[in-house]
């Protein structure tokens, strides 16, 4: 693997006003690197164009792309204010592998720790998911499902060689779905571990700065 340069930058890309807000109340020291934190719009074909667009950018040239923000979890047992690192994305076009999903979860439990942190596939979908289609996107091997991630890491990789990687908060589960994020208990824990999780997102990026043997 090509070793970045030390100046690589970072996109973060979050779809709602109040995942940007959460990340950019956060501690933002230990950052290498330029860091972008992109607000996608709401929805895959949103994140998608928004995605492109701000990859075009020259200083953008070889970013590393993490897709963050809240998550539907799929799983009997989850609870708001689980993290979910996705070790792939899927998409109905195709299917991204993450980078440095071990490193990501080692960082999360530093970050935040106490917090519970699922791994397995996120899965894209173009509105938000409920009930029994819940359990048919877990009967495909998924564990977490939201409407951005997939789109933004497959156009991340679309536009060129790049590390990528998703991490998402849960804010609904089947025992504990929600109507309006930010109205009820479990929305405010998704958040305020959302505005806990920067840290372990540089520790990840710094590792992609390492030299590889």
């Amino acid at each position: 693997m090509t070793t970045e340069p030390a100046s690589a930058p970072l996109l973060i890309a979050c779809a709602l006003g109040i995942e940007r807000f959460a990340l950019r109340t956060s501690d933002r020291g230990g950052a290498d690197g330029p860091v972008t934190v992109l607000r996608t719009g709401m929805g895959p074909e949103a994140a998608e164009v928004s995605t492109t667009r701000v990859l075009s950018r020259p200083q953008l040239a070889g970013a590393a792309v993490l897709a963050t923000g809240f998550c539907a979890g799929l799983a009997p047992g989850m609870h708001p204010g689980d993290l979910v690192v996705a070790e792939e994305t899927r998409h109905p076009r195709g299917t991204v592998p993450c980078v440095g999903t071990e490193l990501l979860v080692e960082a999360l439990a530093r970050a935040v720790p106490g917090r519970t942190v699922h791994t397995g596939p996120l899965t894209g979908s173009d509105h938000v998911v409920r009930g029994q289609e819940r359990s048919d996107l877990l009967a495909t091997g998924a564990i977490a499902v939201d409407m951005e991630s997939a789109a933004t890491l497959l156009s991340a990789v679309r536009t060129g060689e790049r590390p990528v990687a998703a991490v998402r908060v849960v804010v609904d589960a089947p025992d504990h779905e929600l109507v309006r994020i930010g109205t009820v208990r479990g929305g405010i824990s998704a958040f305020r571990v959302l505005r806990s999780v920067l840290p372990a997102f540089f520790e990840w990026h710094r590792s992609l700065l390492l030299p590889r043997r």
